[in-house]
């Protein structure tokens, strides 16, 4: 199947760059973000950044939710006319219902699709598409790209810092009373992307002890494996984003790096100001 024609598929949590996704002809299907129930179409009908500025502003009820099945049976209907097959990589299936409706309307339209489960969102997900295309080019085949793909997963890493708990308490993550306990005491959780799920890795108590968390979490990684670039993510806090990838920098220098908003999934329950460290082992 060397020779076929084969389409990508995404959806908005894998931030990928307009450019990239130009070049590379990704097809990808945005998440919605609602907001006080009215419903936008992310990257299309609001950015991440003016959601984080709403949020900012505003005591409103910020939710997400998956793309319609809709949206995928439309795509998937011209897919089919044009394309042999699709590859589609998706948020994890625990944090979003996405990878399910995308298998389901190619199911429907009966279009040919290789899906993909990432278990991550964020950098790890555009680096795993990156790696897919990368491998395909090469002339592997499918199931190979596949395997590949999947042993890559448990070497992804998404660590994120809120720098509050007012969103966690708000969309029912933390209780009301953890996070009075938390703010009196100065403690950051630090959460984890993992086994597809989100889970609370780690309590220290300053933002100070927190990058050092991080910066030491990929040190680890680095005595193993060898990490070619890290993704510094931030919901909407450019100025400490930036100081977190001069402190990167200047800890691996061999470590390219890369500033990237946080995708609204996670921002909804981490809130304004998350500031998180990402990178793929291999």
């Amino acid at each position: 199947m060397n020779n076929a024609k084969i389409a990508w598929i995404t959806d908005t949590t894998a931030s990928l760059s307009e450019e990239f996704i130009k070049k590379n002809n990704i097809y990808v299907v945005p998440l919605h973000i609602v907001i006080n129930q009215e419903s936008y179409k992310e990257t299309i009908d609001i950015t991440q950044k003016e959601f984080y500025e709403r949020m900012r502003k505003e005591d409103s009820k910020f939710q997400t939710s998956q793309p319609a099945l809709g949206d995928f049976v439309n795509l998937y209907s011209k897919l089919k006319e044009d394309y042999d097959y699709g590859i589609a990589i998706h948020a994890s299936s625990l944090l979003s219902g996405t990878f399910q409706t995308s298998v389901m309307a190619a199911e429907m339209v009966d279009f040919k699709l290789v899906p993909l489960d990432s278990l991550t969102g964020s950098y790890p997900l555009s680096f795993l598409i990156k790696k897919g295309i990368e491998l395909v080019e090469k002339g592997l085949e499918i199931n190979e790209v596949v395997a590949q793909l999947n042993g890559l997963r448990e070497h992804t890493r998404l660590f994120l810092v809120p720098s509050n708990l007012d969103q966690l308490k708000k969309s029912g993550r933390v209780s009301g009373g953890q996070a009075i306990l938390a703010s009196l005491f100065n403690i950051k959780p630090i959460l984890a992307i993992e086994d597809g799920g989100a889970k609370i890795k780690d309590k220290v108590r300053t933002e100070k002890k927190a990058i050092a968390w991080l910066i030491n979490n990929l040190k680890k990684d680095l005595e193993t494996k060898s990490v070619k670039k890290a993704a510094i993510v931030h919901a909407n806090d450019l100025e400490r984003a930036v100081q977190l990838e001069k402190l990167v920098n200047e800890t691996f220098p061999d470590i390219e790096t890369e500033l990237m908003m946080l995708i609204t999934v996670a921002g909804v329950h981490t809130g304004v100001g998350t500031l998180g460290l990402s990178w793929v082992s291999e």
